[in-house]
């Protein structure tokens, strides 16, 4: 996931090699951390979600560590 792009947990699941519902709670952690925005909230499932100008940051801080 890079920027502005738009992922589904399932999207970052299959590219990471972990479990929907696992992704899916982290985004959800994240989204109430304020890193995350999620751009359909009035869905139950396959919810889209951004990253918010503080993930971005974030994001940039731990690409410049090499985390």
């Amino acid at each position: 996931m890079r920027g502005r792009d738009i992922v589904k947990a399932a999207d970052v699941a299959h590219e990471t090699w972990r479990s929907t519902q696992n992704i899916s709670r982290a985004m959800k952690e994240l989204e109430g951390r304020g890193l995350m925005e999620c751009l359909t909230p009035e869905k139950s499932t396959w919810k889209k979600y951004i990253l918010t100008d503080v993930g971005e940051k974030v994001l940039a801080k731990m690409e410049e560590m090499n985390f």
